[in-house]
């Protein structure tokens, strides 16, 4: 090999320490820009998982330890699980509250994500399990104790992600965001709750009856549904002998509701509900005539809409904090059924408290909706209220005020249960509801995700079906 020039190799040697020097730079970047040592460094957070998702996103199942008591944090912790669907630092952060357990979904963008194109974090309620301490100490299980659960983990995650954040959750889901803003309003800059009842006056029900009577553009769909609804306990002694074969087989009991015919009535008096939250007017066609079906078609249409397993003891277990929580703080509908009168057996059963073990204590306490619903109307801001007008979850919705500021509130016509009604609103109304929430998350102006394809079209609500 022919030696080299001085010069030639002072200038070579010039260029390799310049690349040498560039390759570290870029290293260090690389680990700078690495979420995962970021992440675990917060004390109380886990990264329990790393999942494939799709290409430009990272996803974790993570879980972070929070106190029983967030007024007496000494008292005992708990790990409270999450997901992360990780982005950019750069860009804003979608907080999904569940409302519920988790799922653990890697592809998962809320309707909000893909607006903003965003991060996204997805967090389990509290004691919906395996987010529930041990022992349960139930009087914890309150909207002022979740939101605190949310602020500290959003306190927590806003040390990395510094950017906009904005709340969203569907159903129960979508009731949660709103709590959490109540009580924490300078945690997200935006809410968007969709299909999310507001109970304000427990006893007070009658829009309920008077959604029944008016819902669709079928009478003889919403009669047929009433007929089929009695024509089921006229039948009640075949049907609660299938009921009770299906349970055997499957392993069910119905120690909570005491026996299956207790658990029966329940899930008829969710007939009509049921259907009209999980279908469509389109599916009025398949409502078979009461006068002319056999007890067998009837059992399988009654149980593919209203589950008539829903009430035994299996079905009942994953949603208890709901019904607690529902008969302790945020109400829930008790419609008067006037097609089962006379057929019904077992008056004053259709409430959260029979579906509750007994041994947990439950007091309703009917200020903590009026207070919520005081605060929408008189203090709220940057809130955004969505429901399918078919959704019987709807007949009493949350109401902007004369306090409320640069806040919206739309229903869709022909829509149910759905946890996607931004991209279902007519053009003029999608146009501004996109624009508001892009501007609430500081990135006004950006182009919004076309909503179409798999990641698009998912629903997390067709997945998430408690009994009422």
């Amino acid at each position: 090999m022919r030696k080299l020039s001085g010069f030639l190799l002072t200038v070579l040697l010039f260029v390799g320490l310049i690349g040498s020097g560039a390759a570290a730079q870029a290293a260090q970047t690389a680990a700078a820009d690495d979420i995962l040592p970021r992440l675990t460094a917060i004390p109380g957070m886990k990264v329990l998982a790393e999942r494939p998702t799709d290409p430009g996103y990272r996803y974790f199942l993570m879980s972070y330890r929070q106190p029983v008591d967030h007024r007496h944090p000494d008292r005992g912790t708990f790990d409270q699980r999450f997901t992360l669907l990780h982005k950019s630092v750069d860009r804003p952060m979608v907080l999904y509250t569940t409302g519920y357990n988790l799922r653990d979904l890697p592809t998962f963008r809320s309707e909000p994500t893909q607006i903003i194109d965003g991060n996204q974090i997805s967090v389990e309620q509290r004691f919906f399990t395996p987010s529930r301490p041990e022992p349960a100490d139930w009087t914890k299980l309150n909207i002022w104790q979740g939101a605190t659960d949310h602020h500290r983990l959003v306190t927590a995650l806003k040390k990395i992600y510094s950017k906009k954040w904005i709340s969203t959750g569907a159903s129960k889901g979508g009731m949660t965001s709103v709590y959490h803003s109540r009580f924490y309003p300078g945690d997200v800059d935006g809410v968007v709750a969709y299909v999310a009842p507001n109970d304000v006056k427990n006893k007070e029900d009658s829009a309920y009856d008077r959604f029944f009577e008016s819902v669709g553009t079928d009478k003889q769909c919403r009669d047929r549904l009433k007929d089929l609804a009695a024509e089921s306990l006229r039948r009640r002694v075949p049907m609660v002998a299938k009921l009770d074969a299906l349970a055997k087989s499957q392993g069910l009991t119905f120690g909570i509701l005491k026996t299956t015919d207790r658990a029966y009535e329940n899930s008829v008096m969710d007939l009509e509900w049921a259907f009209w939250q999980y279908s469509l007017q389109s599916d009025c066609a398949t409502v078979p005539d009461p006068r002319t079906v056999s007890t067998e078609a009837l059992f399988t249409w009654v149980d593919g809409i209203a589950g008539l397993t829903s009430y035994s003891d299996q079905g009942l277990a994953p949603f208890i904090p709901y019904y607690y929580q529902a008969g302790t703080q945020m109400g829930s509908p008790y419609p008067k059924f006037p097609n089962l009168k006379g057929l019904l057996k077992y008056p004053g059963i259709y409430q959260p408290r029979s579906y509750v073990p007994s041994e947990i204590k439950m007091r309703f306490d009917p200020a903590a909706m009026s207070d919520v619903d005081r605060w929408v109307r008189h203090q709220g801001r940057h809130l955004m209220f969505l429901y399918g007008r078919n959704d019987p979850w709807g007949a009493e919705p949350f109401r902007l005020g004369i306090g409320t500021r640069d806040s919206y509130w739309y229903d869709v016509a022909g829509l149910n249960h759905s946890g996607r009604l931004i991209d279902k609103l007519p053009d003029a109304q999608r146009g501004k509801a996109t624009s508001a929430v892009q501007r609430w998350a500081g990135v006004s102006g950006q182009q919004a995700r076309t909503f179409n394809g798999r990641l698009d079209g998912y629903d997390e609500l067709q997945v998430t079906r408690p009994p009422l």
